[in-house]
């Protein structure tokens, strides 16, 4: 698959996450591991993007540290 097709899921999950009041490069899976400690509701959306992507062990997880590593990011801006 061309990287830009991959890119748009990842685009239209940082919009629904911002439109719910995250930030606007992060995507509700960095999201929900992030606050998973501080809120309840996260640490339930949480498991259940996990479940959804049941192939990919830990993928919340997985995202954030993504996110900690600027991985998203072309290699230039890393």
């Amino acid at each position: 698959m061309p990287k830009r097709l991959e890119q748009i899921p990842i685009a239209l999950d940082q919009l629904v996450n911002t439109v719910f009041g995250g930030w606007a490069d992060e995507t509700l899976s960095c999201r929900a591991w992030r606050q998973r400690e501080r809120k309840k509701h996260w640490a339930i959306i949480r498991r259940v993007i996990d479940a959804i992507f049941f192939w990919q062990k830990d993928h919340c997880k997985t995202a954030y540290e993504s996110e900690l590593q600027r991985r998203h990011l072309p290699p230039e801006l890393r």
